[in-house]
C-alpha cells in the first residue's frame, strides 16, 4: 500500500490567535480538494486553541511544535501533553532549534517520544546534520545515531505512528537546500535503519519528509524521490498559495510514482 504523503506546517514564532484563524479561513477552500495528502498545520502554542476552533468539521489535522517532558508541576512558560491532547493530533520533537536553543539531548527526545504515543499523539521527529558534520561527511553516521536514540525501546507496534523529518540544519531558513538525491540518499538511509530495528515491513510503513527551504519551486523534486513521503515546511507554510501548492505538488507526484511503479 503506498504511504500517503503528509505536509506539514511549522509556523514556528508567528501569527497571533486573530492572524491565525483568519489564515486557516483563507486556507480551508484552498486545501478542500486536496484530501489525499494529510495536511498538518504546527502553529505556536498560543494560537493552538484558534486553529484547532477553526479546522472544525475539515480534514486538516493540527499539530505542535514541542511538549514538556513532565504532565504537571512547576515548569513555569511549559506546556504538558496533557494540555494538548484535546487540541492536536502531532507534536513536532527535536527540531534543531530546540535542540540548540533549549538544550535539548537525545535522551529528552526519547522521553518525549515515549510520552506522546503513551497519550495517544503523534510524534514528528526531526533529525539531521549541522553544516560542519556535512562538511565533514558525517552526514549518515550522525543521522544515524540520532535516530536510533530517539528510538530506544519504542515498541514494534507504535513505530507506524511516527513521522520522521529529516532536517539538515544547514538548509533550515538559509536559502540553501539539499538535492532530491541527497535527501532521498539519507532519507532511504533512516528507511533503512527502521529496518534493522523493526523489520523492513514495518520501515515501509513509516512516512519520512524532506524539510529546509522548502518551496512551490523545489517540492516537486523531493517528492520524486521514491523514499520521501511529504515535507517539513517552515516559511513557506505561512502563505497560503505556498502551502496549498506544496500539497498539490505532493499528491501529484505520489500519484506520478505509483504510476511507474506499476
Amino acid at each position: 500500500m503506498a504511504r500517503i504523503p503528509i505536509v506539514a506546517g511549522n509556523w514556528k514564532m508567528n501569527k497571533s490567535p486573530v492572524q491565525a484563524t483568519a489564515f486557516v479561513h483563507e486556507l480551508i477552500p484552498l486545501l478542500a480538494p486536496l484530501t489525499e495528502a494529510e495536511r498538518v498545520l504546527c502553529p505556536p502554542f498560543i494560537s493552538i486553541p484558534s486553529v484547532h476552533a477553526a479546522v472544525q468539521g475539515t480534514s486538516i489535522k493540527v499539530g505542535a511544535q514541542n511538549v514538556h517532558t513532565e504532565l504537571h508541576g512547576a515548569y513555569t512558560g511549559s506546556i504538558s501533553v496533557t494540555m494538548l491532547k484535546e487540541l492536536v493530533e502531532y507534536v513536532i520533537v527535536g527540531h534543531s532549534e530546540v535542540r540548540e536553543y533549549l538544550g535539548e539531548t537525545d535522551v529528552v527526545i526519547n522521553s518525549k517520544i515515549q510520552l506522546l504515543l503513551n497519550h495517544g499523539l503523534k510524534p514528528i521527529l526531526a533529525v539531521g546534520e549541522s553544516l560542519s558534520q556535512f562538511e565533514a561527511g558525517l552526514t549518515e553516521s550522525f543521522v544515524v545515531g540520532q535516530l536510533k536514540a530517539a528510538l530506544e525501546g519504542i515498541p514494534m507496534d507504535e513505530i507506524h505512528k511516527i513521522v520522521i523529518a529529516y532536517e539538515p540544519i544547514w538548509a533550515i531558513g538559509s536559502g540553501r537546500t539539499a538535492t532530491g538525491a541527497q535527501a532521498n540518499d539519507i532519507i532511504g538511509l533512516i528507511r533503512f535503519t527502521v529496518g534493522q530495528l523493526y523489520g523492513t515491513a514495518i520501515a515501509d510503513q513509516v512516512r519520512i519528509q524532506y524539510g529546509g527551504s522548502v518551496k512551490p519551486n523545489n517540492m516537486r523534486e523531493f517528492m520524486r524521490q521514491p523514499e520521501i513521503d511529504g515535507a517539513l515546511v517552515g516559511g513557506a507554510s505561512l502563505h497560503s498559495g505556498d502551502f496549498v501548492e506544496l500539497t498539490r505538488i505532493a499528491i501529484e507526484a505520489t500519484h506520478e510514482k505509483a504510476a511507474e511503479a506499476r
